[in-house]
């Protein structure tokens, strides 16, 4: 596939041949770097009325985005729709979804999806809608999108289309745009809802996003731009990965002070990305909230990667890209039974009041992303 056409897919192609194993885009751990420190130094805090909220509260629908691209995914294009698909239908039974799709390619997307689910016309380039829309906030009482300036995870790649679809979803809902001052995307942000966000250092505090930013500056922007007033650095590690290891894939909330951390299958040797685990786990049980609390970390085991139905290189196989919606909890399905079955209960043991739902993905999965890669939740 020529330069030119690299996606977040090919992008990743690219990376294993200048190294010994390509990584997954939505990488699931943490390799050690400079290290975390547990919470943040103080600086002045947003302003009160402003607030992020944990994906657990109400949605008024779900936005994702439609892959039409061959030169992105060439000949497996097909089945990534059909992956798209199957999701966007699965969610449809629980909230309102609704499937961002270029005008020329309405028609299809709406047979893909059927009838329940809303096909708007705006430009996109490819399915990440994780990363591309807007990031929501309430402010004062009301909920406006902040655009992060999406750009093709650091320039890595070009995407004229899906830098704009923060405005123009915004747009569409007449809901105010609030432009941040430093660049992000979706995947890189996690939040209990109460004040704390937990991110990796190398997504934001890199040179292709924020130039001449340090961590203090970059982390005085956050928490103005979201109204978090605590904020938990992993390392992450540069340059391995497209995203430069966002942190969706390795930590996330399951309620206020508890977070499921992605563990690696037992049994490999010890690598720079089993060390990045632990330095992970280091930080996430010394740290404390925006509530004062120490955390709860509970292991979201991955697959046996010899049981998993999905291939590749990029495969993504952390169970912890998982989404929450209205109802429902949407999981990725592996194959390894055992391992389905285990991540299926640890979510639903902490989601008591949801249905947790199997949903395969392994043509996703393959080109190095996941279900909440795929899907992003508007508040309402």
């Amino acid at each position: 596939m020529p330069p030119e056409l690299l996606s977040r897919r090919g992008a990743l192609t690219a990376l294993a041949g200048l190294g010994a194993t390509a990584l997954a885009a939505c990488t699931t751990r943490t390799p050690p770097g400079s290290p975390g420190s547990p919470g943040s130094p103080a600086v002045s805090p947003a302003p009160a009325a402003r607030t992020f909220g944990a994906e657990w509260e109400h949605h008024a629908r779900t936005l994702m985005s439609w892959p039409s691209s061959a030169g992105i995914w060439g000949a497996d294009l097909p089945d990534v729709q059909a992956d798209i698909a199957r999701l966007a239908r699965a969610v449809a039974g629980f909230e309102n979804v609704v499937l961002l799709a270029k005008p020329a390619d309405r028609n299809q997307a709406q047979a893909a999806v059927g009838t329940d689910v809303e096909v708007v016309p705006i430009p996109t380039d490819d399915l990440w809608a994780r990363d591309t829309a807007p990031v929501f906030v309430q402010e004062g009482g009301k909920p406006a999108g902040i655009d992060f300036g999406f750009n093709g995870w650091g320039g890595k790649q070009q995407h004229p289309n899906d830098s704009g679809v923060a405005r123009a979803v915004l747009a569409e809902y007449r809901l105010p745009r609030v432009v941040a001052p430093l660049v992000a995307e979706g995947g890189a942000l996690e939040t209990d809802g109460g004040g704390t966000l937990l991110v990796t250092e190398s997504s934001l505090v890199n040179d292709n996003r924020n130039p001449g930013k340090d961590r203090q500056r970059v982390e005085a922007e956050l928490k103005t731009t979201l109204g978090v007033s605590t904020v938990i650095w992993l390392a992450g590690v540069r340059g391995e990965d497209i995203t430069d290891a966002h942190v969706d894939c390795l930590v996330r909330y399951v309620a206020p002070g508890v977070v499921v951390l992605d563990k690696a299958f037992p049994g490999g040797p010890p690598d720079v990305w089993s060390r990045a685990g632990d330095q992970a786990r280091g930080v996430l049980t010394e740290a404390t909230d925006a509530a004062g609390r120490r955390l709860e970390v509970v292991d979201l085991p991955q697959p046996d990667p010899d049981r998993i139905t999905g291939r590749g290189d990029a495969f993504v196989s952390s169970y912890a890209n998982f989404y929450v919606a209205n109802g429902a909890v949407f999981l990725p399905k592996f194959g390894d039974s055992a391992a389905d079955d285990r991540a299926h209960g640890i979510l639903a043991e902490h989601f008591p009041g949801r249905e947790v739902v199997l949903v395969p993905i392994d043509a996703i999965a393959a080109g190095g992303g996941g279900i909440h890669c795929s899907t992003h939740d508007m508040p309402g």
